[in-house]
């Protein structure tokens, strides 16, 4: 018995470990706690290399960036090992076997940032010589940070995504250039024969004047010089506007993209559109409205009228029920019985995290259906079949559905 439960261990210890590594944790405080230490971390160690390159910074404080660069490689390289071992749990190796899933997960990009950030200390200790070339390694510790900013992972996923339109920018710009040295070349040699001896000795001031720096180390004396210049200097704004546009107009539709996809998740898993369309559900949501507030606001009172549905974008709140506190977090809702039924609120909701919500009044849902009144009828038929919709005064507005047993703690362990 002993034998069969330890493998069952290991593997709730390994998909916890992946949990507090990997997940973000939501509402989980280890995890948050395990996360912001090592972002601490992550900063302080490049902070730590930035300020030692300067000689009389490193005189003084060096026994300081000496005790930091020791404990982050050791808790850099305990992270590593542990993101390894868990690596079956990742959902993208979650159909390999744990050695095809390591492997797989120790040739990631993220997982080659994990290991620079710990291979100059490493190298250390089997190389005596000067090492100053690592420098850079360790400074990669910086995009560790991608791992736990949405934003920064977003850029990546659009740079990837825009991969071949950014190289053909490229391939174009790099013509622009080539183009205009040969130009310049052609009407400046003479000239200025130690500047424009040649087009790749042009291909400096083309470069510089497409980039629009332009240093004034190389300028053109004749006219046809600067005729040539012109026409570079416009060519490079709208050479650079262009991957710049790129990126922006991707970044947009990839954050619009993840928004609607969560925002989707959410409104359809309500119960009470859960037999809608597609259609339908995305009409619904033009109606959603955002709202923010700070941890300890009351979102709705006990006994007020009910007007609204909530669904949690992110944060938390607490619900006081009478059989203990209740936590709902990220992608659950409340309030879903307010859109058909008069009732009155009863229990009180309170964010204990900043939250942003995203809220559906009962006025905006009423005046959908009326538009459509199919799918007002579909609505009204769940919420007959549904005994938690029926308007009894001690349900109100919270209905069961939208509470999990094991979100309701017990009066002993409430705050």
């Amino acid at each position: 018995m002993r034998d069969e439960a330890q493998p069952l261990r290991l593997v709730r210890l390994r998909r916890r470990t992946h949990f507090l590594l990997d997940s973000g944790g939501v509402g989980d405080r280890t995890a948050q706690l395990v996360h912001g230490a090592l972002v601490t971390l992550v900063i302080l160690s490049v902070a730590a290399v930035v300020l030692e390159s300067d000689a009389d910074i490193a005189a003084r404080y060096g026994a300081i960036f000496a005790a930091i660069e020791y404990v982050a490689v050791a808790a850099f390289s305990v992270e590593y090992a542990l993101r390894l071992w868990s690596a079956p749990e990742h959902r993208l190796y979650a159909d390999l076997p744990p050695l095809k899933a390591r492997a797989a997960f120790a040739l990631s990009a993220s997982a080659l940032v994990d290991l620079a950030a710990i291979l100059p200390a490493l190298l250390s200790f089997f190389l005596t010589a000067d090492l100053r070339i690592l420098l850079i390694l360790r400074l990669a510790r910086f995009f560790k940070l991608a791992r736990y900013s949405p934003g920064i992972r977003s850029i990546v996923a659009v740079l990837e995504a825009e991969r071949k339109a950014l190289a053909a920018t490229g391939v174009v710009l790099f013509g622009v250039v080539l183009l205009m040295a040969a130009a310049m070349y052609v009407v400046e040699r003479d000239a200025q024969p130690e500047h424009f001896r040649s087009i790749p000795a042009s291909m400096w001031w083309a470069i510089q004047t497409v980039a629009t720096v332009g240093y004034g180390d190389v300028t053109p004396t004749t006219a046809a010089g600067r005729i040539v210049a012109a026409v570079t200097m416009v060519m490079g704004f709208v050479m650079l506007g262009l991957p710049v546009g790129i990126v922006a107009t991707a970044f947009a539709e990839e954050i619009h993209r993840r928004d609607f996809v969560v925002t989707w998740s959410m409104v359809a898993r309500a119960p009470l559109f859960a037999t809608l369309d597609a259609s339908a559900i995305a009409e619904i949501m033009r109606y959603l409205r955002a709202q923010s507030l700070p941890p300890g606001a009351l979102v709705v009172r006990r006994g007020e009228p009910a007007h609204s549905m909530y669904f949690i974008a992110a944060g938390e709140v607490e619900i006081e029920l009478a059989e203990g506190p209740a936590r709902l977090g990220e992608g659950q809702f409340f309030g879903e019985v307010a859109l058909l039924r008069k009732t009155s609120r009863t229990a009180n909701v309170r964010a204990i995290t900043p939250i942003k919500l995203l809220v559906l009044d009962a006025f905006d849902l009423h005046v959908f259906l009326q538009r459509n009144p199919e799918v007002g009828r579909r609505i009204e038929e769940v919420a007959a079949s549904r005994a938690e919709f029926r308007a009894r005064s001690r349900d109100g507005d919270l209905i069961e559905a939208e509470i999990d047993e094991r979100d309701i703690a017990s009066r002993a362990g409430a705050p």
